[in-house]
């Protein structure tokens, strides 16, 4: 079992940045794959990013690329989602989520979830 903690979401101006964090405590950190996903009211959850067990291989939605960095402090069991130049679309609620490692970046189950953090960008 994997308890998963996001923070960091806030109202932010487009434009600007934001850094979510992912705080994960239970089965060994560093033996899963993480992602963030994120959703608006409404609408399914859609995948935003994913960051291999080492930190070596990310994958990204197109939308987000060049704007949003994921990495992770295996150490601290913590995962990050680095978001710049935020656009009005990227309002969400953002989720982390993780897997046991084993299949590639571009699969998108997953089978743990934090509760999800409310990130709203305004114009």
């Amino acid at each position: 079992q994997v308890h998963l903690v996001e923070s960091g979401g806030r109202l932010v101006q487009a434009g600007g940045s934001l850094k979510l964090s992912c705080a994960a405590s239970g089965q060994p950190f560093s033996y899963h794959t993480m992602a963030w996903f994120r959703q608006v009211a409404g609408k399914e959850r859609e995948f935003v990013a994913a960051i291999s067990t080492s930190g070596g291989n990310t994958f990204y939605k197109e939308a987000v690329k060049g704007r949003f960095t994921i990495s992770r402090d295996n150490p601290n069991k913590t995962m990050y989602l680095q978001m710049n130049s935020l656009k009005l679309e990227d309002t969400a609620v953002y989720y982390c989520a993780a897997r046991v490692m084993g299949r590639p970046l571009t699969y998108y189950e997953y089978d743990y979830w934090g509760q999800g953090t409310q990130v709203t960008v305004s114009s």
